[in-house]
């Protein structure tokens, strides 16, 4: 069975004891798609990026109508040579696919080797940020305070960046 599929995540989360909104809605391949089935509710609409760098990993939020400048990010961070990781990275590290890059992947990476990156701006924004929950037919809304606890939890220290 593959570790941090949709019902492992909803278990960590009630085992967590982290309260959570849910949208169901069709398959969603990009952040357009999803932000039009979650249309009226309240959240940050995220972008979530898994980079590959010269010798890491990193995941990446941001809001999803930032653009994403990578030479800032390497500024910011040190890191070297960063660009998109390629979707066989991301199956291997995250257990995920193109389209499902979220946070509750961090559950499949049992190595510990991917550091962790929000924007301090979406933090800022609004308390309730917006992910899928590792499968693209639903969205979870999810207070800021309770996914760090939940990151934290999985054995991750989540850095914030000013991009």
């Amino acid at each position: 069975m593959t570790e941090g599929t949709y019902e492992q995540v909803i278990n960590e989360l009630d085992r967590l004891g982290i309260k959570y909104g849910m949208v169901d809605h069709p398959a969603a391949e990009t952040t357009e798609q999803a932000d039009k089935y979650i249309e009226g509710h309240e959240g940050v609409r995220t972008k979530t990026m898994f980079l590959k760098g010269k010798k890491k990993h990193f995941y990446l939020v941001i809001d999803d109508q930032k653009p994403m400048d990578f030479k800032e990010f390497q500024e910011l961070t040190g890191a070297k040579r960063v660009s998109m990781a390629r979707p066989d990275d991301l199956q291997e590290q995250l257990g995920s696919h193109t389209g499902v890059v979220s946070p509750f992947g961090l559950m499949n990476n049992k190595e510990h080797n991917v550091k962790v990156y929000f924007d301090q701006d979406m933090l800022a924004e609004d308390p309730i940020l917006t992910f899928h929950p590792n499968v693209n037919t639903h969205t979870i809304f999810i207070k800021t305070t309770d996914l760090m606890k939940f990151i934290k939890e999985q054995g991750y220290a989540p850095e914030i960046i000013d991009l």
